[in-house]
């Protein structure tokens, strides 16, 4: 199975597209300052319009054509992306199977026809005990991956050396250039190993890794601001740690929080469940982005930093109890999981035991 790696490509062009953001910005540096904003707006643009272009060409979801009756354009959509047509029935059948098991549920629990106004109902109101322990693993995953502070750390990642004492302009540049760097090539490593080692081992590795990161970025912050001297060694440091930050993010939560959110809802809940995780995520980065500066000059950025250690602390707790092991399980049997109906496969599950919820 490759869906973790497929599903892990869009943070790999994301952070791909960062890293390229900060190399333009380096090389504008050195421009009048009237000019090189100017232009960094302008090249921002290219990519926008091919994606523009892009988006005509995109084929819907085969279990949503399926969901829709429109069984013809399910099975052309993953004849395409199948090695034969033989694959491409099999999975059609499974994905109708699937679907039909669903709508059928969901029309019993509502007592009338299933057309997607329940959905909210089952989710929010009244979800059964496998629904709310999916709810709690996506919220909580999407909640982690922001709480962490990585937004923060990128967008704000010159104002926090010009504090450890590094004021060139094009220094700091650099400096992004290079986390950029250690950003990009550890998400490519994660995708490309998220489905031989599956999506527990990564992602506790990253948050254990983002903890002690923050930690040691915290504590060489604090010794920067107490220094007046700004040894370089401190500063090295410092620099490494925010490294070390932002590729074990690149390793864990990066690119398996949009894994992990699109695989565990089952098929009649997946839109919404997914869309209410996402906006979460969303809802937490721009209240960490937006009050980052102002706690930082309340408690100084090591401070915070020692703070988002902690937040990862108790992340890392979370993942360990509340997510199992979902590598080499089909859409439709990642369910199991969290009914615990697969008694058998404790083991996989990387010795979690879900806690009542």
């Amino acid at each position: 199975m490759k869906r973790g790696f497929l599903t892990s490509l869009p943070e790999v062009f994301i952070v791909s597209g960062i890293l390229l953001g900060y190399i333009v910005n380096y090389s504008l540096s050195g421009l009048p300052q009237n000019m090189n904003w100017r232009l960094m707006l302008g090249f921002a643009a290219i990519p926008a319009i091919a994606i523009g272009f892009g988006v005509t060409a995109m084929p819907e979801s085969p279990r949503w054509l399926v969901m829709k009756g429109r069984t013809d354009e399910a099975k052309r959509v993953l004849v395409k992306v199948s090695d034969s047509c033989q694959e491409a029935e099999f999975r059609l059948n499974e994905i109708t199977k699937a679907a039909a098991l669903d709508i059928g549920q969901a029309a019993s629990s509502s007592n009338s026809e299933w057309r997607g106004q329940w959905v909210w109902r089952e989710l929010l109101l009244s979800p059964s005990r496998p629904v709310r322990r999916i709810l709690v693993a996506a919220i909580g995953i999407n909640f982690f991956m922001q709480a962490s502070g990585n937004d923060a750390v990128i967008y704000y990642c010159p104002e926090v050396f010009k504090d450890a004492g590094i004021h060139n302009k094009r220094q700091l540049f650099g400096v992004n250039v290079i986390m950029g760097v250690a950003k990009a090539s550890f998400v490519l490593i994660s995708a490309l190993y998220l489905d031989k080692f599956g999506r527990r081992p990564l992602l506790l590795l990253g948050s254990i890794g983002m903890a002690v990161s923050l930690a040691v970025l915290g504590m060489g912050s604090k010794f920067l601001e107490h220094s007046e001297s700004k040894p370089l060694w401190a500063i090295i440091v410092c620099i490494l740690a925010v490294c070390a930050d932002v590729s074990f993010f690149s390793i864990g939560l990066g690119p398996i929080t949009w894994v992990y959110s699109s695989e565990i809802f089952p098929l009649r809940l997946r839109a919404q469940g997914t869309g209410l995780a996402i906006s979460v995520n969303r809802l937490v980065s721009g209240v960490v982005s937006m009050t980052f500066l102002t706690i930082s000059n309340k408690i100084t950025f090591g401070g915070v930093f020692l703070v988002l250690s902690g937040v990862m602390v108790v992340g890392t707790l979370f993942f360990y109890f509340f997510l199992p092991e979902t590598k080499s399980k089909s859409l439709e049997e990642v369910w199991a999981l969290f009914e615990d109906k697969d008694k058998s496969n404790d083991g996989e599950r990387g010795g979690m035991q879900m806690r009542e919820i």
